[in-house]
This record gives structure tokens, sequence and C-alpha cells, in this order.
């Protein structure tokens, strides 16, 4: 039996991988499980979803930041439980300085793929733009407890962690 004919945050694949990805021994190992995890979240099982997708990467891609939101709001709007679409919008508001639109489509987000290790950093990265340490912290160690491998979200824990440490003291 092969790969079902859809592929999102549903897919029989994940659970396997994610399992996997918090027992590999290299970042290497760590980043080709992540590949395919990326792989499968961003196919939707539907072409025309998909070209939608496609174009509002390459648009984000580009900078053309006005294509893009077009094309992931009618992904949001034509398939609401896609999680992909809600993230990519989510990181196109980020590129566009609108964190709290941001922010609410990672919520939506992480309703559909609560495993969603690239919403979670991305939360963190937001309340770190908002200033709020506490909260960017738990974001990225929520991120880390998924994906151990995220080298940046692993630096900045740190550096949030040190910040926290030397402002209680």
């Amino acid at each position: 039996m092969g790969a079902p004919a859809w592929a999102d945050q549903r897919d029989s694949r994940l659970d396997d991988l994610f399992d996997k990805l918090k027992n590999v021994e290299s970042i290497s190992d760590a980043k080709g499980v992540e590949f395919v995890i990326w792989n499968i979240w961003v196919q939707s099982g539907d072409n025309a979803i998909d070209l939608l997708m496609r174009d509002g990467v390459d648009s984000m891609g580009r900078q053309d930041y006005k294509r893009a939101l077009r094309s992931f709001d009618q992904i949001v709007t034509i398939a609401p439980d896609f999680a992909e679409g809600w993230n990519k919008r989510a990181t196109l508001y980020y590129l566009m300085g609108q964190y709290e639109q941001s922010l609410a489509d990672i919520e939506k987000t992480l309703a559909l793929e609560p495993r969603h290790f690239g919403a979670l950093a991305g939360r963190g990265l937001i309340y770190i733009e908002l200033e709020d340490d506490a909260q960017a912290l738990e974001a990225f160690e929520d991120a880390l407890v998924i994906n151990p491998f995220l080298p940046a979200a692993r630096h900045n824990a740190e550096v949030l962690r040190q910040r926290l440490e030397d402002r209680a003291i």
C-alpha cells in the first residue's frame, strides 16, 4: 500500500517521523527527517491549493507580499483545515510586521497541528519583536520539545534564558 492520496498534517506518516525526530543522534539526520515533515505539511492533496501554495511561497520569496497574501487568503478560505496554509500566512504577516495577525494564524496552525515546530518557533520570534521575553522563551522551548535540532530556536532560548536570569538579579 502506497502513501495516501492526500498529505498534510493528517498524514499517517507524521507520527513515525516525529518519533524519529526525537530519537535521531545528529543534526544531519534531524534535518533529513525535518525535510520530509515539511514536504508532507506543504502538500494539501488538492492541485489547486498546491498551486496557490507554490505561488504564495514564490511571491513571498520575491517580497511581493500583496500577491502572496492573496494566495494565502484563498488557501485558508478554500481549505480552512489545511494547517500549512495558516502557517504560511502567519509567516507572511510576520514579514510584514503584522504581529497580531501572525499570532492569530499561528494559533489556527497549532489547533490543526500541535506539533508544528515551525509555528512555535515563529511564535517565539514574534514575542521577541513584541519584547515579551518570557513568552518568547516558552515558545522556543515548546518548539525544541518537538524538534530538539533547531539551532536558531536553541540559540534564542539560551539568550532569552540568560536575559531573564540577568533581570531577576
